[in-house]
């Protein structure tokens, strides 16, 4: 094994679980994750941080996938302490093993940020919600004000050689839009005690419009 797949497999999942557990972007995923209900999907579930928020009396099934296996390994382990059947699989965003129309919630967070096609990802994620459906979002991204996307730019191409394709600059709710789906509600922030290049957050709740 060398070096860098020693640690993109063993050292960046640690990591990557590790910036993700922190309590003010789990005070986040608690606003947001709730609101999932009927048949849902989640987008990198890899491990399992989201699933201490779901409401199993509003959910009626749960299937998820992740790119990396280890970081699957913490979702079956989460979803085994939870108590509840769920269908976790290792996949990649651009192409979901689910047919369409299969599910009423998508669940997305902290995901596209590092996904290879973001378009492509947003178009399979809608492929697979049934009409009328919800994407639940919850994403990091560029920044509005000039100075710090300038920031994020210059930082981006390293940043994305530590943090397994992390991107700082992709745009959250203007892709989400672009893809066809209507923005029913979205919030913004930048995170406190972060720097301002790696903490604007944004989320929000996204349509599928019916037939």
């Amino acid at each position: 094994m060398g070096l860098r797949s020693w640690y993109e497999e063993a050292v960046l999942p640690r990591i990557i679980k590790c910036a993700c557990n922190d309590a003010r972007i789990h005070e986040l995923r608690g606003h947001l994750v709730p609101l999932a209900q009927g048949r849902v999907f989640e987008l990198g579930c890899g491990g399992g941080l989201n699933q201490q928020f779901y409401d199993p009396s509003r959910v009626t099934s749960f299937a998820a996938i992740d790119p990396s296996p280890a970081m699957l390994d913490g979702a079956l382990k989460a979803a085994q302490e939870k108590g509840w059947q769920a269908d976790i699989r290792i996949g990649k965003g651009e192409a979901i093993p689910f047919p369409d129309d299969s599910f009423d919630t998508v669940v997305c967070t902290y995901t596209m940020c590092s996904v290879t096609d973001q378009t492509r990802v947003l178009a399979e994620m809608r492929r697979i919600m049934a009409p009328g459906g919800r994407l639940l979002f919850l994403e990091h991204g560029r920044a509005p004000e000039p100075g710090v996307y300038r920031a994020q730019r210059m930082i981006e191409p390293v940043w994305k050689r530590m943090m397994g394709n992390c991107h700082l600059t992709r745009e959250v709710r203007p892709a989400v839009k672009r893809t066809g789906f209507e923005i029913a509600d979205s919030s913004s922030l930048y995170m406190s005690k972060m720097p301002r290049w790696a903490g604007f957050m944004e989320w929000g709740v996204a349509v599928k419009p019916g037939p």
